[in-house]
């Protein structure tokens, strides 16, 4: 592994990522290893905000806490990335990164969006995630619309806002089942 160019992730203080992108190309000019370490990314992705009837798009962070590094790993590379401030180390076994497989390299860098060229201003390779606050809270009826559960009534177990889904439990085959549903799919029986 070593010698070759990968792409491996670095795990760091959360809300610490930019800082520490920074602090790194900063360390990788200033120790001259432009020849060892290559990219440092920070993924990102458009997501449209819905509050209050307006829309905006923002960019948040894919992976809080996860920065991304292409390059060369040796005992030189590595101790310079694992000693900038913000980083806690990289994520494999022990000391030891793992990178990442080509798959999940295209995957992640496929969802960044591209600087644009001046072909298409304003467009970006990834589409924004459209974000929305959850209609119903914890505990609360609701009548569900998906289909194959149209009309079942349940209640609230779980929200997940990054999934922006919610765990409903219906009575189905004489007890509690749970059904997962997308927040519009749901709404408050009051």
């Amino acid at each position: 592994m070593e010698g070759q160019k990968h792409w491996y992730v670095i795990h760091t203080y959360s809300g610490y990522e930019n800082k520490v992108k920074m602090n790194l190309e900063s360390k990788i000019h200033s120790l001259g290893m432009e020849e060892q370490i290559f990219q440092v990314l920070v993924p990102m992705q458009n997501e449209v905000d819905a509050k209050d009837d307006k829309q905006k798009i923002v960019a948040r962070k894919v992976f809080p806490g996860y920065v991304l590094i292409e390059m060369i790993v040796d005992d030189r590379t590595w101790y310079a990335v694992r000693n900038t401030p913000g980083v806690t180390g990289f994520v494999g076994t022990g000391t030891k990164p793992i990178p990442l497989s080509d798959r999940e390299v295209e995957r992640i860098l496929g969802a960044q969006p591209k600087k644009d060229s001046g072909k298409a201003a304003g467009k970006t390779a990834a589409e924004p995630v459209v974000r929305m606050e959850c209609p119903v809270g914890l505990n609360d009826t609701v009548r569900i619309k998906a289909p194959g559960f149209t009309d079942m009534v349940g209640t609230v177990a779980e929200i997940n806002d990054e999934q922006q889904k919610i765990k409903v439990m219906v009575e189905m085959f004489g007890r509690e089942t749970p059904i997962e549903v997308k927040f519009t799919q749901v709404e408050a029986i009051e």
